[in-house]
């Protein structure tokens, strides 16, 4: 089935991997958001968990293995076009994670990959709720560091 104008909601799973005060992020190579920075991530395949879906998807997204923490907020993504249809509809669960390694490498739906600083994200084009879920994810954090 299609993403786009879908019959039923998709399941997706972003990663906040968090290194020190930086965080990485992707510039999705395709729609919806294209060209935007974004948390790595991808859609949940039947039959797999949502972590098992975020452990691959970083895999094929950065090239790198993660450890999952934790749930840092689940959102809704719809999207609609001009004619009020839905075009796009994503459930998100977005986990905080800690990387294996810092040397990443864009794959898949990702045009690139990189590590930013946690206080310059601003100056990002990001997609809408990024730094919001950033903030969650450093808050459910606290004193541990990956």
């Amino acid at each position: 089935m299609s993403r786009e104008y879908p019959d039923y909601p998709r399941v997706g799973v972003g990663a906040v991997i968090l290194h020190e005060d930086r965080v990485l992020l992707v510039r999705r190579g395709k729609a919806p958001s294209f060209g935007k920075w974004s948390l790595p991530g991808g859609l949940v395949e039947l039959g797999e968990t949502t972590r098992e879906a975020i452990a691959r998807e970083i895999l094929e997204e950065c090239g790198i293995k993660i450890r999952i923490v934790d749930v840092a907020g689940v959102l809704d993504r719809v999207v609609k076009d001009d004619a009020g249809r839905v075009r796009y509809h994503y459930v998100l669960v977005d986990y905080l994670a800690y990387p294996d390694s810092l040397d990443v490498e864009a794959g898949d739906d990702a045009a690139e990959a990189q590590w930013f600083e946690i206080g310059r994200l601003a100056e990002l084009d990001t997609t809408q709720g990024l730094l919001d879920m950033i903030r969650r994810a450093v808050a459910l954090r606290g004193g541990t560091r990956g």
